[in-house]
């Protein structure tokens, strides 16, 4: 389970510390890839096989079926923690959500969003 609220420092690698409360269910290694709002999105592996097999019951006949795998398959990255939490997520997935040395991860119970501090900021003041 994912709640709460964290803000974190990203090295000049693009390393970021995972919560220590978290740390021990993504240590097998988890996914991240492109969210909605221009975030990024953190998921177990095993919740990412559940999510991939919703995704792959649909038809690829239907456009939006199509423009969901690309966004979710085609930006995804696979990732273990270093010994300290650690992850180094992708220089393409930084500049898409505008990650660079500030950031937030927000639970969201059965999986993590990773948030630009001022766009995190933003969608807090309409909720």
């Amino acid at each position: 389970m994912f709640i709460g609220e964290f803000k974190r420092t990203v090295d000049k690698k693009g390393k970021l510390l995972l919560p220590k409360a978290f740390a021990a269910s993504l240590a097998t290694g988890l996914v991240v890839t492109r969210g909605f709002e221009r975030n990024l999105m953190i998921f177990s592996r095993d919740r990412w096989q559940l999510l991939a097999d919703a995704v792959l019951e649909q038809s690829i006949f239907s456009g939006d079926s199509r423009v969901l795998r690309r966004r979710l398959f085609s930006n995804a990255a696979e990732l273990v923690p270093d010994r300290s939490g650690r992850i180094a997520i992708p220089d393409s997935l930084c500049e898409f959500a505008d990650i660079d040395d500030q950031a937030v991860l927000s639970g969201m119970y059965d999986y993590l969003e990773v948030w630009n501090n001022e766009r995190w900021e933003r969608i807090n003041e309409h909720t």
